[in-house]
């Protein structure tokens, strides 16, 4: 039997979002939700320039042209960069009430993350694509080129999940040059706005919200 569905609480924060601010905050919810104090929450935010490091983070693929500060994210993956124009999303869900009498699942939560994004960029006439052995969510441009879109990054603890994704909407590219990007130098990084799509960040959140509960339930 299916849990019955429960609230989440959506939080949107205008303006840009200190790194430092977020992890105390996502943690502090994370903590309450484990005790039981708290319920369930997504929050959408932008972040300044920054790069943050994965579990499985290289330390070559940090370059010399990396300017901005760089955080220790305690998620899994490798490097990734956040800044303005960017849409990141904070997902804290108990994953074990969710599952109700069944078993809770990590492989299909980083499935619904991905559909989500995909959905999501699906409102703008979008084709998001996964590919096997890289992650997050790619797409291909008019020239024939692939170029990935949005990046997953996640944690969980006592089946709570923790940080989430990031989909670029319109942010300075050039920006990645300090690092290699999720340890993928091969391909590059496109935005919604690179590919020709005019879309505001209210613009992908509204599409992030009304898809959201279709894919999580």
């Amino acid at each position: 039997m299916n849990a019955p569905p429960l609230s989440v609480e959506w939080t949107l924060t205008q303006g840009l979002t200190e790194y430092g601010f977020a992890m105390a905050a996502m943690e502090a919810r994370v903590a309450g939700l484990i005790a039981g104090t708290k319920g369930e929450q997504v929050w959408l935010l932008e972040h300044p320039p920054l790069y943050t490091s994965g579990t499985s983070a290289k330390g070559e693929d940090l370059l010399p042209d990396a300017t901005f500060p760089v955080f220790d994210a305690g998620r899994g993956g490798q490097f990734t960069y956040h800044g303005p124009g960017q849409r990141v999303g904070y997902v804290m869900l108990d994953l074990k009430k969710r599952a109700g009498s069944g078993t809770a699942d990590l492989r299909a939560y980083v499935k619904q993350l991905e559909q989500w994004i995909i959905a999501t960029l699906a409102h703008f006439g979008v084709k998001g694509e996964l590919r096997e052995g890289r992650i997050g969510v790619w797409v291909v441009d008019s020239a024939g080129k692939e170029a990935k879109i949005a990046a997953l990054g996640i944690r969980i603890r006592k089946w709570v999940t923790l940080h989430g994704i990031s989909l670029n909407v319109s942010p300075d590219l050039s920006h990645y040059a300090g690092i290699v990007p999720c340890g993928i130098s091969q391909y590059g990084v496109t935005s919604l706005k690179a590919l020709g799509v005019d879309a505001s960040l209210a613009d992908v959140d509204a599409a992030l919200m009304a898809e959201f509960g279709r894919i999580f339930g």
